[in-house]
């Protein structure tokens, strides 16, 4: 069964859905999890949660600030993405799930997607309550996926835009925007990939008709200081799993291989046929849900 749920993140009001554990008779183990970059809730993650909680898992899932059905805090610009305060946005989730008498609040699990993935393991490594953890198709550099991007259309948002824009921004100017997504090779946008247009444009018409396709420049800016792969390392003794499209050119399959390397025991990597987005549908989804099912069963059931 699925609820309607909100919570307080200071100041910023989220908003998502509780799934309650299938056929659990007491306080269940529970899953928290939201959605990449830009992404909101109903971009897929319902199935997700649909696989956790048959396999008898609670799951709370929740839009990030200023995305989706979530609120931003007084002041702050929608549609602004701040990895940290994302990050924190996941502990603020955890707090609400462990506040549930549906959840049992000493067996926690976080998952993510992309640049939650990266969130994720961040939360793993900083949080004890974290029990496990799952990342798919995790971002893991700022710097390396930006030049990622820069190579695909030199076009990338670059430094100077980033001051102008914070310039702007101190003299009460509106925060400067771009699209997500598009296809004319003469504009800027923040994710200009081919497989990103085509998923995000799906998506929209198909799942979410209100996806925006507009995000912040400080967006751009913020997250090419992120480097959540450095947390790696630190999230040992918590079970960490990585699920890995061996074709993401967009995060770099290869660059999360490699710093799944750094990480310690437990830990388990899976890889995906495909690119960034082929774990959302087909036979992808099957592997990529089936493996976080069970790695979460693993670690937050046994006693």
């Amino acid at each position: 069964m699925r609820h309607n749920i909100e919570f307080d993140a200071e100041g910023a009001l989220l908003r998502g859905w509780f799934y309650e554990a299938e056929g659990a008779s007491g306080p269940a183990p529970c899953v928290v999890m939201a959605h990449g970059w830009t992404s909101t809730k109903h971009m897929y993650l319902d199935r997700f949660a649909e696989v956790f909680a048959a396999a008898g898992l609670a799951v709370l899932v929740f839009d990030n600030r200023g995305w989706g059905d979530s609120e931003t805090a007084p002041g702050k610009p929608r549609h602004e993405i701040d990895p940290w305060e994302q990050v924190r946005d996941y502990q603020h989730a955890i707090t609400c799930a462990q506040n549930r008498p549906e959840v049992d609040p000493d067996r926690i699990g976080v998952w993510g997607t992309s640049f939650s993935a990266g969130h994720a393991y961040v939360v793993a490594a900083i949080d004890r309550r974290v029990k496990a953890v799952s990342g798919q198709a995790p971002f893991i550099s700022g710097r390396a996926t930006y030049a990622n991007l820069a190579r695909v259309d030199n076009r990338v948002v670059g430094p100077e835009q980033f001051t102008a824009d914070r310039r702007a921004r101190a003299l009460g100017e509106p925060a400067a925007t771009v699209p997500v997504i598009g296809n004319d090779p003469g504009e800027l946008v923040g994710l200009p990939t081919p497989d990103s247009y085509d998923w995000f444009t799906h998506a929209r018409a198909e799942l979410d008709p209100s996806w925006p396709n507009e995000v912040t420049l400080r967006s751009i800016d913020l997250f090419y200081g992120y480097e959540p792969g450095r947390y790696l390392p630190d999230i040992t003794p918590t079970p960490l799993l990585m699920i890995v499209g061996s074709e993401d050119g967009l995060t770099g399959g290869n660059l999360a291989a490699a710093a799944y390397q750094t990480a310690s025991e437990p830990k388990k990597i899976v890889f995906l046929p495909g690119g960034h987005f082929d774990a959302y549908t087909g036979a992808g989804f099957t592997v990529a849900s089936r493996a976080a099912s069970d790695w979460f069963l693993e670690h937050l059931t046994a006693r």
